[in-house]
């Protein structure tokens, strides 16, 4: 055996950042055997050759492929089983992106909620800025039942698969219309930001007897507190209407109302919510 041709089981795993246990352990199921054994002292000895193939195994061994699975292939390898093997993992792997990709929105949205109860003042009503934004929507009415809403946001939800129901924000929607009418209970939908819903994934109609996709408008914004006592959002909402007037602000279509501190609170006298209502641009028309 010509060892200069050869490297020692530490020097192989060293050079795929593995312990040599490991290839010991391939060696004894049969997985990947050394290219050579010592016939005196049993030592194993791999050769630059073998380097890709146990690539293979570890990055499939990095996409939770099993053990047995990887046998199977290797018994049987070939470019047309590692292809269909390597479509079926890059699959998962774009789910389980998306999947990440949701959770950090939702942890995103979290901590600015918290940022926001932080550095907020309960009093001020002011204008921010806001990007365009997709919700699910579902129509609701003054008769409508809070049993009857929890079915249909859980209903509109299990279509996304979401799993939990933290993984979305949820709200409410009234029209400014009702609100100048002096109309401030008659809300007309219940929205769901689910994270990985964007514009770009919802050029298709939504499945279902209906498109429930809403298009929440990006731009200025007037935005206020409303903290405790329900009965009491009426006061809220004619002081943001007085505040719009005197400063001669338009609002247009919808207030979207969101709680902003449900995760930290124990009593509902302590309940803030949050309330956004979009403002039209001077010189622009009301959107269709």
């Amino acid at each position: 055996m010509k060892k200069e041709k050869y490297l020692t089981i530490g020097q192989f795993a060293a050079m795929h950042g593995i312990n040599k246990k490991t290839l010991m352990w391939y060696d004894e199921i049969g997985l990947f055997h050394p290219a050579a054994i010592h016939p005196e002292n049993g030592y194993r000895y791999y050769n630059y050759h073998q380097s890709p193939v146990l690539e293979t195994i570890l990055l499939l061994r990095e996409l939770d492929v099993s053990i047995k699975e990887i046998q199977e292939f290797m018994e049987n390898r070939s470019a047309a089983s590692l292809k269909c093997l390597l479509e079926h993992k890059i699959t998962e792997l774009d789910h389980n992106i998306t999947h990440l990709e949701a959770v950090r929105k939702t942890l995103c949205n979290h901590h600015q909620n918290m940022d926001t109860l932080l550095t907020m003042d309960l009093s001020e009503i002011s204008v921010l800025q806001k990007e365009e934004r997709c919700l699910i929507t579902v129509d609701i009415n003054k008769d409508t039942s809070f049993e009857e809403e929890v079915e249909m946001i859980t209903a509109e939800t299990e279509k996304y698969q979401l799993g939990r129901l933290h993984h979305a924000s949820y709200g409410s929607m009234i029209p400014v219309a009702n609100l100048q009418n002096g109309s401030f209970h008659d809300y007309s939908k219940l929205f769901i930001e689910i994270p990985f819903l964007t514009l770009q994934n919802q050029k298709e109609p939504h499945d279902g007897p209906e498109n429930n996709l809403h298009i929440q408008p990006g731009g200025k914004y007037l935005r206020a507190f409303h903290k405790g006592d329900w009965e009491k959002i009426p006061q809220r909402y004619q002081a943001i209407l007085d505040h719009a007037q005197k400063k001669g602000l338009t609002l247009y279509g919808f207030s979207y109302e969101m709680g902003i501190n449900e995760n930290v609170i124990d009593q509902i006298e302590d309940y803030i919510v949050q309330i956004e209502i979009p403002i039209l641009e001077e010189g622009s028309r009301y959107p269709a």
